[in-house]
């Protein structure tokens, strides 16, 4: 009887992964999934947000990486464990559907014009996209940076039904006013983000929609800085954190989706000519 106690009450070596931490540990000798969960929430408690999805995987010495936990899995000698936090299933990561996206268009402004990097060219964009959001039915939000000082949207922007056109001085997109409108649109996911500047109001307001949950896809050719060194640093910086890198043709087609989508024809109408280049290819 005493050495099946000591049997089943056997810890065994186990490191713990998490974010940018590991923490060795040990738990019994055939704990399994619950038990390793709940041995995860111990350790970095409210680190981990358990209303999101999470991936349990062990350290595979056969392939040399981590891998998913195969179902039945018991812990019978020492390993590595890791817990990954998923923002959404793996199947939708990167969609776009009309029904959970919402576009916002930051501080294309009348001031700026002489300032940006091919400002032109971002107008010209930014009025494709916000005619493709018309057409199907994609909410619209329009930020101006201080517009007492630095103007109002430039007119070549068509604004009608916007859900939202705001002032701000913060940077970010990201204020209470525009939390109101994600929080009453229901089912959105996915922020398609687009305007001036790249490393400013872009960046500032893609970390804080990452930071609450959402999906950001950035339109690198309805964006940009005074400086091309700085619009290309942050792009690279942003995808590197997460947010999806990506074109207003890509954007338009991902929402249609399909050729025999209703509104095709229209979607197609508005990049039959391809949308200007805005310094990307040249990267001076």
């Amino acid at each position: 009887m005493a050495d099946t106690h000591s049997s089943n009450n056997q810890q065994v070596p186990v490191l713990f992964s998490f974010s940018v931490s590991s923490r060795p540990s040990s738990v019994p000798v055939g704990s399994g999934y619950e038990v390793l969960i709940q041995k995860f929430l111990s350790i970095y408690g409210c680190q981990i947000d358990v209303h999101r999805k999470l991936v349990l995987q062990y350290f595979s010495e056969e392939w040399g990486q981590y891998i998913d936990l195969p179902k039945g899995f018991v812990v019978s000698e020492k390993c590595r464990l890791r817990l990954v936090p998923l923002q959404m299933d793996i199947t939708t990561l990167g969609n776009l559907s009309p029904a959970s996206t919402v576009f916002f268009c930051c501080d294309m402004q009348e001031r700026f014009r002489p300032a940006i990097k091919y400002f032109g060219d971002i107008i010209s964009v930014g009025q494709r996209l916000l005619q493709g959001a018309r057409i199907l039915g994609v909410p619209v939000v329009v930020s101006e940076q201080y517009p007492k000082g630095l103007g109002s949207t430039v007119q070549e922007l068509d604004l009608t039904g916007a859900k939202l056109v705001f002032p701000k001085t913060k940077f970010s997109m990201v204020l209470p006013e525009v939390e109101a409108v994600l929080a009453e649109t229901p089912g959105v996911r996915s922020v398609v983000l687009f305007g001036v500047e790249t490393h400013v109001c872009i960046q500032q307001t893609a970390l804080d929609l990452i930071g609450r949950g959402f999906e950001v896809h950035i339109v690198a050719d309805a964006t940009s800085s005074r400086s091309m060194m700085d619009r290309m640093f942050a792009l690279e910086r942003l995808a590197h954190i997460g947010t999806i890198i990506t074109t207003s043709e890509a954007v338009l087609l991902q929402l249609v989706a399909d050729k025999e989508h209703p509104k095709f024809k229209e979607i197609q109408n508005i990049i039959k000519a391809s949308a200007p280049e805005s310094g990307l290819l040249s990267k001076v």
